[in-house]
């Protein structure tokens, strides 16, 4: 009988894809490699390699123990071609295969390259979502808005997630404003649920040390779930510990509690370990049970059905030339504190050093710090893209860049947001306590002491005044600016050039 290739990459670990589903277990063989071109195009953090590997690695065992024939290359096996269609190529010679079956990727980069290249390859939609493409696309005809908050209702809907017959449970369909709570005085979690490095994981860890260790970010300690029983135990960890004052405490920034509620899941989800509709359906099942609130139940639900959905619909709707969209000119280098060199901006140096630390930072802590940051003072949004992509453990280009491009550098020109997520250092103090170490002074709004953010905040307005003056979202900040005497406008505008000099001369900043 003639064997075809199923190809399984390191984000489709599971054992519903579509391309093993479509296999044939006693005639097919599955190939699975790493490979250098997927973890060096941009400069992936180790322990986001590290992941990958050691998931993909047991995962191949469990398809061998089920009785796949699975052809399995090591970064570090002699024969290894060093790209995906390089070691099709390789697999296809050695077993005379006629062609591959796979799933289809999540980045454009690679859909292209298994499309091209010179082994027959059948794409299969990849129906581990709960929108396909088709269904995006016939909700997006015709919309002169494509908000996440009308496909989210589709996908309630749906799901019959949080449905009362027709209605939404709790009569409305987003309990946001619920959960939006500063810091708590205490936090009664200690971050999710870690695993101890076993063989397998340990080899992957060395092999990641030698050969990616100059990649920006920790390998050590390393206690991610690498099986899918592993994620199910997180899962379950978080919704019984932690999902109970998710909700309230979801946007919140705490300089000691690096998690504080949130689940860290989707590392596991968007790898194939966990199902997105299994997780909410777990989610939801602790609300019916009366273990958890409905604010804390609908919000995590909105970002998996909703959000999730919603940003990958984005994604292919766009299409390839997406991650590169820049409508708002900017072009200043990303700085090097992103990188883990010095600043004096408590923030970001905390979310930075958490990024490099973890693996990990959460929503609003990209969107309000980081992203803020970056916005304000006008960086190039590819480079930003580049850096989210490359830091973050569950950052694929399907998730990361319209989550980067749209909604936190406004780069795709408002297909995403309504309006630039850009606050001053008020919205920071107000939802952590970060203000209160930093060498810059939340309260001050002109001079060396002010928040950069202040400061940045009315420059940005002031720039881009002829694009957002009429948005109506952003009327009351124009109208605040307009009020201010010409001398403190021109002071605040005055500093903030010098700030930016300062930056862009390499100065700690």
């Amino acid at each position: 009988m003639v064997s075809r290739l199923v190809l399984v990459l390191g984000d489709q670990l599971s054992r519903d894809l579509s391309a093993l589903k479509k296999a044939d277990k006693d005639s097919d063989v599955v190939v699975m490699a790493e490979v250098v071109e997927e973890a060096e195009y941009v400069s992936h953090h180790p322990k986001k390699i590290a992941l990958i590997f050691a998931a993909m690695r047991k995962f191949a065992q469990e398809l061998q123990d089920d009785g796949w024939d699975v052809r399995y290359s090591k970064l570090d096996d002699p024969d290894n071609a060093g790209s995906i269609v390089g070691e099709l190529l390789r697999r296809a010679e050695e077993v005379a295969a006629p062609g591959v079956i796979c799933t289809e990727p999540g980045e454009w980069r690679l859909i292209d390259k298994l499309k091209y290249a010179p082994v027959k390859t059948h794409i299969l939609n990849d129906d581990r979502f709960i929108a396909s493409h088709a269904e995006f696309e016939d909700w997006a005809e015709g919309r002169k808005a494509l908000r996440m908050e009308y496909f989210y209702r589709e996908m309630r809907r749906k799901t019959g997630l949080l449905m009362e017959g027709d209605k939404p449970a709790g009569d409305k369909w987003n309990f946001d404003h619920e959960n939006r709570k500063a810091a708590p005085d205490d936090v009664t979690v200690d971050g999710p649920l870690w695993f101890e490095p076993d063989e397998t994981v340990e080899e992957v860890l060395a092999l990641v040390e030698d050969r990616f260790g100059d990649h920006f970010g920790d390998l050590r300690p390393f206690g991610f779930a690498t099986t899918r029983q592993e994620a199910l135990e997180a899962l379950a960890y978080f919704v019984k510990h932690a999902l109970p004052r998710f909700g309230d405490y979801q946007d919140a920034m705490l300089q000691g509690h690096q998690y504080l509620y949130h689940a860290v899941v989707s590392p596991y989800i968007n790898t194939g370990l966990l199902g997105p509709l299994e997780v909410c359906q777990a989610v939801e099942k602790a609300w019916k049970n009366g273990d958890v609130p409905i604010n804390a139940a609908e919000g995590f639900i909105r970002q998996i059905i909703g959000w999730r959905e919603y940003v990958r619909g984005i994604y292919f709707l766009e299409g390839p030339e997406y991650p590169q969209r820049n409508v708002l000119g900017h072009s200043r280098d990303l700085p090097a504190f992103y990188w883990g060199a010095e600043t004096r901006m408590n923030c970001v140096s905390h979310a930075v050093g958490q990024t490099r630390e973890q693996a990990y930072a959460h929503h609003i802590q990209r969107l309000m710090v980081t992203g803020n940051f970056a916005l304000l003072a006008g960086v190039d949004p590819g480079q930003v893209h580049e850096w989210y992509l490359a830091v973050y453990a569950d950052a694929y280009e399907w998730v990361e860049s319209p989550n980067t491009v749209g909604m936190s550098q406004f780069a795709d020109g408002g297909v995403i947001a309504s309006k630039p997520y850009v606050s001053s250092g008020a919205y920071i103090n107000r939802m952590s306590d970060y203000c209160k170490g930093c060498s810059y002074k939340v309260s001050v709004k002109t001079g060396e002491d002010a928040c950069p953010f202040n400061l940045l905040y009315w420059h940005f307005l002031d720039r881009h005044r002829e694009r957002f003056s009429n948005n109506a979202r952003m009327g009351n900040m124009y109208r605040t600016w307009d009020r201010m005497d010409e001398d403190r406008r021109e002071t605040v505008l005055r500093d903030a050039e010098s700030w930016l000099k300062r930056l862009d001369a390499g100065e700690v900043v």
